[in-house]
């Protein structure tokens, strides 16, 4: 499989920005307001977030919402990729690790108070402490040091790296002053952020309330409150938008986009994503999976073209790793996977492995029916597979744990909103990072030096290796790049990105 080459030019502007001084602004206008009527704005999504804190989770139902509180330090052109200005307005390199942001002026948090750089680089730092025990802590672990000053923020890197801007994308900036007055806790409780909306109310687990902040510096959205509420159930989140209950739905089958494509008051809004669905090992107290070689046998046990034909019906593609050819490192020289049931049964037998049970982690936020047809696929071929299904939230907390206890093999889905392989190699098997539970020094250094190497060639050259390893070791398996899909009224205006940007203030209700 080839990386589309406009893609790939898409990803290589990250490591030229060292020539760019400054950078035309976005089209908004401090201040403007949105004509339309007033409107609200109802979301079912598949769980309530884990985090209303920026720098913690980062997991879809999460920064759906918290992404609409808080501004981002830079943004992407849904149409392009290009990175562009948002909080930081121009930015340039001094030297190969030092980097000068200038922060926009008038900012304001909704308690009032000015944003400046300070914030910025306090939001970076307390992601960095080990102590805050952030998710995201890995994607920003180049960065040696953070400083602002008035509107001026300066970063430092351990080495020159050709991913900072591309994670920069995804720093929420947050209040200081505010979060070191109430806490982290109380912050998480009633985050305070300079975005577009404002937090209003929640019912926990069940609801967050989001009113537009009309002194936001940008353009005032026309859409004034929005309402997130969590509910599990694909049909249930159908009959709401059926019944005029919800305006739309997140993280939608393709059988539910199936059942309302004849209907005239609903569409169905998609678009191919970075996120790539994956099986995730433990290898270091996983139990049968500790051994590389039922780890393989698990690989060949599963159907892909049928979870992407049958199940997925389309709204999917196939992939020959954990990353999506969306993604810059993408190793299109690995041969895709093979389904070879009758061989991967010969191997578990000879591993010693047939009978035993091994523990599948899971969450209501993945669809169910891909999870039972992984179950039968592994079953079928000598293993016993109990799936334990707890909310995100939990689903989280246990598979991050430092314990490794949270059992044999986990469904996920990954995006680093990066569109770069470090976004996905290094947290996700990279020895001692929160979601590593796997360990190989030759891996380790293979994108360490990736992280490390701005020409584009020579990175290409290393995560090709480093894939390499992942496919022999298998502590993971790309199931199919995802199409997001999502369910709407007519109504609605909005167009989905690839890097499930879900921002309020683009979409429109019309009257």
């Amino acid at each position: 499989m080839r990386v589309p080459k406009g893609l790939i030019l898409a990803a290589a502007v990250l490591v030229t920005a060292s020539t760019m001084s400054a950078c035309s602004l976005p089209s908004t206008t401090a201040g403007s307001t949105s004509t339309g009527a007033k409107t609200t704005l109802t979301v079912d999504m598949s769980s309530y977030p884990a985090s209303l804190d920026p720098g913690l989770q980062y997991d879809t139902d999460s920064y759906q919402v918290y992404r609409n509180v808080f501004d981002q330090l830079l943004h992407r052109d849904p149409t392009t990729n290009q990175i562009v200005p948002w909080l930081a307005t121009t930015w340039k390199q001094t030297n190969p690790t030092t980097w000068v942001f200038t922060i926009r002026s008038g900012v304001k948090f909704s308690d009032g108070s000015p944003l400046t750089a300070a914030d910025a680089a306090f939001s970076i730092q307390r992601i960095l402490d080990p102590a805050f025990a952030s998710q995201q802590n890995a994607n920003f672990s180049a960065i040696a040091s953070a400083s602002g000053s008035g509107q001026q923020l300066t970063i430092t890197t351990k080495y020159p790296s050709p991913t900072l801007l591309s994670y920069l994308t995804t720093l929420s900036v947050v209040p200081m002053a505010y979060v070191k007055k109430v806490g982290n806790a109380a912050f998480n409780l009633k985050p305070v952020g300079s975005g577009p909306y404002v937090f209003s109310s929640d019912i926990p687990g069940s609801q967050v309330v989001l009113k537009r902040n009309d002194a936001y510096w940008g353009t005032k959205p026309s859409i004034t409150e929005a309402d997130f509420r969590a509910v599990p159930d694909v049909a249930s989140r159908v009959a709401d938008l059926q019944s005029g209950k919800a305006d739309i739905a997140t993280d939608m089958t393709p059988d539910s986009a199936g059942q309302v494509k004849s209907d005239a008051a609903l569409q169905v809004l998609s678009a191919p994503t970075e996120r790539v669905s994956y099986l995730a090992f433990n290898t270091i107290h996983g139990g049968a999976t500790d051994n590389p070689a039922v780890r393989k046998a698990i690989s060949e046990a599963i159907d892909y073209s049928s979870l992407i034909n049958d199940l997925e019906g389309g709204y999917a593609k196939p992939v020959d790793s954990v990353l999506t050819p969306l993604a810059f490192g993408y190793p299109a020289s690995l041969p895709d996977y093979q389904y070879n049931p009758a061989q991967a049964k010969a191997m578990i037998q000879s591993a010693g492995a047939a009978g035993q049970t091994i523990t599948m982690a899971t969450s209501p936020t993945y669809d169910p029916q891909i999870v039972q047809a992984i179950q039968a696929d592994i079953e079928a071929v000598g293993l016993k597979v109990d799936i334990q299904n707890t909310d995100q939230a939990t689903y989280l907390k246990k598979v991050q744990s430092p314990t490794h206890s949270w059992g044999s093999i986990r469904f996920g889905q990954w995006s680093c909103s990066c569109l770069d392989a470090d976004g996905v190699a290094y947290p996700l098997f990279h020895t001692g990072t929160i979601w590593s539970s796997y360990s190989n020094p030759a891996f380790d250094d293979l994108v360490d030096k990736a992280r490390q190497t701005i020409d584009p060639t020579t990175r290409t050259g290393l995560y090709a290796q480093a894939y390499g390893v992942l496919a022999q070791d298998v502590p993971g398996i790309g199931l199919f790049q995802i199409e997001s899909v999502y369910l709407a009224s007519k109504n609605l205006q909005w167009k989905p990105d690839a890097q499930q940007s879900f921002f309020v203030a683009n979409m429109k209700l019309a009257s």
